[in-house]
């Protein structure tokens, strides 16, 4: 009998040593990934504001040379105080944004407000859900002051702005209405297909999300623009037909050009392509139309003929789903990780707590595919540009170029690390002298490249 006491309190005694032991590994565990993701958030932030201040070292009261012809010494010193604005502005909004993010992850504020949902909500795909709901609404009140500065401060002192506050208060509602829709499917494929469906259920996540996106792409225009924008037919005319015998030359069918309504927010241009197929349709801002003549408005539709013409959209396209492949491969080494969760302050796994701690490990890796897609983007405006000017409208493309960016008061002059690092077009002054150089040589027929 004592043989036996004995042996059952060391069988106690071990036990009660491994439990020990497994907490202890679970807190040193739980602390390695806090206190990784706590440098990788500060990392990150100080990351972003060396940009910044390299961009700031470019700033200067006096015009460069190479600027001149495109802004006279009025429009040069508006500029350099529009941008000091904006980057005052931005250094404010991230490091309120900083200050924010790293005080609710050093008090576990995920953690809490996992554990208050789950008092009321047993259903995963519903937990999950409202959870990112509630964190989108909570960051929509957060931004409505900032962007309500933005426009109505520093956009309206720089005679941008032309949204009414009710068009604002509108925008907002409708951007937060959309934002739940949208986030509500996604959040509902990435549960149920990571939760309930049993091997390689990443590679379902992924066909889901790809298929989801391919088709609000395929129907940006027609589901998500009219619900901020009137979008008109383009009227028969000079500016129509140019279009049309452009695409003509280029061997490229388009049947939709429309006209929308940019001036009713701001007196910024743009234009773009949209859809795929059938359903592309070229989009002029009723700006863009007022600030350029017909030869550089063709022109700027050119360059984005050349990006189809190159099947830059299905690069870009199929570049994105493959990240997006490698990126839900990496989340299940994340899920269900009670590390992860402890760390953010929870104490049960979660979908939502491993997806958003899983954000900020990711981190590092997505600044090195952000950058390496950046490379690709220049490549591929440079090849856009080409088609412009062995089409013979360089010079006009140039002339466009020029108004847009001194009209939006655009920096012309980044730090050359900054462009290299993050922009994913070349400056205005690096497409510039491509044109140029490109134009030197004889028109081509594009139709047989």
């Amino acid at each position: 009998m004592r043989r036996d006491a004995r042996n059952r309190f060391a069988t106690t005694c071990a036990a009660a040593t491994l439990i020990h032991i497994d907490e202890r590994s679970m807190k040193n565990v739980r602390n390695i990934y806090f206190y990784f993701m706590f440098v990788l958030y500060i990392l990150d932030f100080f990351w972003d504001q060396f940009l910044s201040y390299l961009n700031r070292t470019k700033m200067s009261p006096i015009m460069p040379k190479e600027l001149e012809g495109i802004y006279d010494a009025t429009e040069y010193a508006r500029q350099q105080a529009y941008q000091k604005e904006n980057n005052r502005f931005a250094m404010f909004v991230r490091s309120v944004t900083f200050a924010v993010g790293i005080t609710v992850l050093w008090l576990g504020g995920m953690g809490w407000f996992d554990e208050l949902l789950r008092v009321y909500i047993e259903n995963a795909v519903l937990l999950s859900v409202v959870f990112f709901w509630l964190l989108s609404i909570i960051l929509w009140i957060m931004n409505i002051p900032l962007n309500w500065y933005d426009t109505f401060v520093i956009e309206q002192k720089f005679g941008f702005n032309k949204t009414s506050p009710r068009t604002f208060v509108t925008d907002e509602i409708k951007s937060l209405a959309l934002t739940i829709v949208l986030e509500g499917i996604v959040i509902s494929i990435l549960v149920i297909t990571f939760r309930y469906i049993k091997g390689y259920s990443w590679l379902w996540a992924w066909a889901g999300i790809s298929v989801f996106t391919l088709t609000l792409t395929f129907f940006y225009s027609e589901w998500i623009v009219p619900l901020f924008n009137k979008q008109t037919p383009l009227e028969e005319g000079e500016l129509r037909t140019a279009i049309e015998a452009c695409a003509e030359k280029s061997s490229f069918s388009i049947r939709d050009i429309y006209v929308i309504d940019g001036s009713k927010r701001s007196t910024k241009s743009n234009a773009y392509f949209a859809g795929f197929g059938k359903k592309k349709r070229i989009v002029l801002y009723d700006t863009l139309i007022n600030d350029l003549i017909t030869e550089e408005i063709v022109a700027v539709l050119a360059h984005e003929i050349g990006h189809y013409k190159k099947r830059h959209v299905i690069y870009h396209t199929t570049i994105a789903i493959a990240i997006m492949g490698v990126l839900l491969w990496t989340l299940t080494l994340f899920l269900d990780n009670p590390a992860i969760a402890y760390a953010l302050g929870g104490s049960t796994p979660s979908f939502h707590l491993s997806l958003i701690g899983f954000s900020i490990l990711y981190s590092p890796l997505s600044e090195i595919l952000t950058f390496t897609a950046h490379c690709i983007s220049r490549k591929h405006e440079k090849e856009a540009d080409y088609f412009v000017a062995k089409l013979g409208m360089g010079e006009a493309l140039i002339e466009a170029l020029k108004k847009i960016s001194s009209k939006a008061l655009s920096n012309l002059t980044p730090h050359h690390f900054v462009v290299f690092w993050s922009y994913s077009h070349p400056t205005l002054l690096q497409r510039m002298n491509y044109l140029q150089a490109s134009s030197e040589n004889s028109p081509m027929s594009i139709s047989q490249e």
